[in-house]
């Protein structure tokens, strides 16, 4: 798995220590640096209260962080669309951080063995939709994320005691638009498959020839990105490049550590390759709430609403998500999602219209066992779905799906 072994032997796991200035990790770094430590999937960020499991050594005078998650997953859902699969998806990012006088530079690379892991192009996800495979569009089923994920570069400098000036280039990136993308949101991280509602909320995380600039004042933050906006195509090993033909906005508000809000919106150009005329409108808002446990352990919600307007037919498809992990203890954790989805790519050659989709999702896993900073866990989740009458036939009057996943990530030992 790829975020097995991304730590090269005999480096330090604890980082120098330095005075406490908020969430910085302990390590030895200037203002610029520790905020960009905060961030997620591009210029994104999680509450600042969550505790993000990463290794982070020093070499010379460079900060490291390493991070990474893997699921072996086996899927079984129901009724004459339903799919079982063995898979795994996988992730891991190692960013490298460097004063510069006030301001700090930072690069980051995402890679993932999903285009390897996960065979024929999907994996089984009863009412998902979105990109194509073998040249025809998927359709209950999730595509894999491509190797490349991220390949970034940060510049973040203090204009002042309270502002901070930011600016981020990916050839491979996420641009201001959306919460912060599921796989590495802090509410579903022990969550193996994607939302419902992804193509509606966060599909943007993977782009290509994203620029970024970002202002952050005490507790707001404004962001303004150009991209191209056409989604990856069916070579997962490549980079899709494309000139910066849209863009998006995103403003943020961080009270406290503990709560995020963020309202965005962007214009994506032709976001679907199977439909080059169409181009969408995508505005979004959420709530993301983390509080700290007993252990290091965070219970961490997210409240996220998206809509994607296409402009070639003026249609409105919404979407709405709860999704929540609760720490019991130090080693067990509830999760829980709720979705409320209008989906129009059901039926390429059926019964046309947009169909509102509810899926709900329980689950728990259970730490077993921390070896040389992989923690490993055990888990299932069940969704059961309510769905139209008319669709019924073709799904079964209550569809549901099962995975069962044995969970790896790299985290620090604790003392």
């Amino acid at each position: 798995m790829l975020a097995l072994a991304l730590a090269p032997a005999g480096w330090s796991q604890t980082p120098d220590p330095m005075p406490d200035h908020g969430h910085d990790h302990g390590m030895r770094m200037n203002q610029a640096g520790m905020y960009l430590m905060t961030l997620a999937s591009g210029t994104s960020v999680n509450p600042q209260s969550w505790a993000m499991p990463m290794l982070m050594p020093r070499w010379g005078g460079w900060n490291l962080m390493f991070m990474g998650q893997a699921f072996l997953v086996d899927t079984q859902q129901s009724g004459p669309r339903g799919g079982d699969k063995f898979y795994s998806v996988n992730w891991g990012m190692i960013s490298a951080e460097h004063a510069i006088g006030r301001g700090s530079l930072m690069f980051e690379t995402m890679l993932s063995l999903d285009p390897a892991t996960v065979t024929k192009e999907r994996y089984p996800l009863l009412f998902q939709t979105g990109e194509t495979a073998y040249g025809v569009p998927l359709v209950d089923a999730q595509h894999p994320h491509d190797f490349i994920m991220s390949i970034a570069a940060h510049y973040a400098r203090p204009i002042s005691d309270d502002t901070m000036l930011h600016f981020y280039y990916a050839p491979v990136g996420d641009p201001a638009l959306g919460p912060v993308a599921f796989p590495h949101r802090a509410s579903a991280f022990e969550l193996p498959q994607a939302t419902l509602s992804h193509h509606l909320q966060d599909s943007t995380h993977i782009a290509n020839n994203v620029a970024t600039v970002a202002v952050r004042h005490k507790w707001l933050r404004l962001e303004a990105s150009g991209f191209y906006g056409t989604e990856p195509n069916e070579n997962r090993w490549n980079i899709d490049w494309g000139g910066m033909n849209s863009y998006s906005g995103r403003v943020s508000v961080l009270p406290t550590k503990n709560w995020l809000f963020q309202v965005s919106a962007g214009h994506i150009t032709a976001p679907e390759r199977q439909e080059p005329t169409a181009d969408v409108v995508r505005t979004t808002a959420s709530a993301h709430y983390s509080l700290p446990r007993d252990g290091g352990n965070t219970w961490s919600t997210s409240f996220i609403w998206g809509q994607n307007h296409n402009t070639a037919t003026r249609q409105n498809l919404e979407s709405y998500l709860f999704e929540s992990v609760y720490p019991v203890g130090l080693r067990n954790f509830l999760t829980g999602r709720l979705e409320v989805v209008d989906k129009d790519e059901l039926f390429p050659k059926g019964p046309a219209g947009v169909f509102r989709v509810t899926a709900y999702t329980v689950g728990y896993t259970r730490d077993i066992a921390t070896i040389h900073n992989v923690e490993a866990g055990l888990g299932a989740n069940v969704s059961a779905y309510s769905i139209p009458d008319a669709i019924q036939p073709y799904y079964g009057d209550h569809p549901w799906g099962v995975n069962f996943f044995l969970r790896f990530r790299l985290k620090p030992t604790t003392p």
